[in-house]
């Protein structure tokens, strides 16, 4: 039996973003830091994409929907 250990990976429009030390494990936190890089993640859901590799990969997806 061997253990793997994953990173986290969050990931929006295809690009992996930056995770900080400190907001490791800030959910919130993250996703505040990342929605000033692109504000569209206030707004956006998040998916869990699963494992690719070494890393656990979590999904910002824009939100789709109609206006009014």
């Amino acid at each position: 039996m061997q253990i793997n250990h994953l990173t986290r990976t969050y990931r929006y429009d295809g690009i992996d973003l930056p995770v900080p030390p400190h907001l490791a494990n800030d959910p919130e936190g993250l996703r505040a830091y990342h929605a000033t890089l692109y504000p569209a993640i206030l707004n956006a859901e998040i998916a869990d994409a699963g494992v690719s590799g070494t890393a656990h990969v979590t999904e910002y997806r824009r939100a789709v929907g109609t206006k009014g």
